[in-house]
């Protein structure tokens, strides 16, 4: 029997090429990141399952799917919290994910609300935009320079070395956080003190229960008065009014997140804070990025299926 696909998206069609070559029955099925029940029932008739970040796959899904014949699912995103991969296990499904194709287009976002918030670029704009600004001001608009500046990077995965090398290019000191020792220059065992060191801080760190709220008012408050924190990670990992909080008190100069808590939903408080560079989640977002990230995920459905180790696996089946 020719192996069910189900993909939870609407994608180019070269951009599944893996499956159509390795003759896989391919099944377009967009309207099922919208309609949960529909896509437990899916899940049931298909080997395997590609969708993005936005689709849960819960124990549901799962349960429904080990009832039939699935046997993978495949993310199209570095990151899996919207995957039950205990569940997975339990169920005897492989998950698999997209690292390392995605760690410049996503690096080059976290420079950008570096700059945005250093500078104070979306105020900027908004002035003028608004027809507010009146020319040319000695005093005017004034930010943070980049170079010379202390950039402390909360972990240090392929993005965080993406974001270093780019952050090196513009002069900052760089150093970095994670729960064991990197041995590379800059690293700093306890987190606390680089936040307390750090005149901007990036967070690349996954979404689990121990980073849920990692950037509490406590955390925040660790900062320097006048300094910058920025996330490209998962909204999660930010308290969001704690973020507002040090906005609205002047205890930090700015901010810039890609990524938002229980997105595409947003916080209001965050669209009137002050200083807060906001982007749509588009860390990822080039054409080149998320067809080799699709690619990536797709492959890996096909050596799953043909019970080989894909290179991407995240759990076994």
């Amino acid at each position: 029997m020719v192996p069910r696909v189900l993909v939870v998206a609407q994608l180019p069609i070269e951009w599944l090429a893996p499956l159509h070559t390795a003759g896989m029955d391919v099944h377009l099925a967009p309207d099922l990141a919208r309609d949960h029940d529909a896509l437990c029932a899916a899940a049931a008739d298909a080997e395997a399952i590609v969708s993005p970040l936005s689709v849960l796959i819960d124990a549901k899904v799962l349960s429904a799917g080990a009832r039939g014949r699935l046997r993978v699912v495949a993310n199209i995103a570095v990151g899996y919290d919207n995957i039950d991969v205990d569940a997975a296990r339990r169920h005897h499904v492989a998950v698999c994910n997209t690292p390392g194709v995605l760690d410049s287009a996503t690096s080059d976002v976290a420079m950008l609300l570096i700059l945005c918030a250093c500078r104070g670029a979306t105020a900027a704009q908004t002035s003028l935009r608004q027809g507010e600004w009146r020319g040319w001001e000695l005093t005017g608009f004034l930010g943070k320079d980049l170079a010379g500046a202390r950039l402390g990077l909360v972990g240090f995965g392929g993005i965080g070395h993406a974001v270093a090398a780019r952050a090196a290019a513009f002069g900052m000191q760089v150093r970095h956080h994670t729960h064991r020792p990197t041995g590379h220059p800059g690293y700093v065992p306890d987190l606390d003190n680089l936040l307390s060191d750090s005149e901007v801080v990036s967070i690349h760190v996954p979404l689990s229960p121990e980073t849920f709220g990692l950037f509490n008012a406590e955390r925040i408050g660790r900062m320097p008065r006048g300094s910058v924190l920025v996330n490209s990670a998962r909204g999660g990992i930010v308290d969001e009014d704690a973020l507002v909080d040090a906005l609205v008190s002047g205890h930090l100069a700015g901010a810039g997140l890609d990524v938002f808590d229980g997105e595409p939903k947003i916080n209001p408080r965050l669209l009137s804070a002050p200083r807060l560079t906001l982007l749509p989640h588009i860390g990822s977002a080039t054409w080149a990025t998320r067809q080799a990230m699709t690619q990536l995920a797709c492959r890996g459905v096909v050596e799953a299926l043909a019970d080989r180790i894909p290179a991407n696996l995240v759990t076994t089946g």
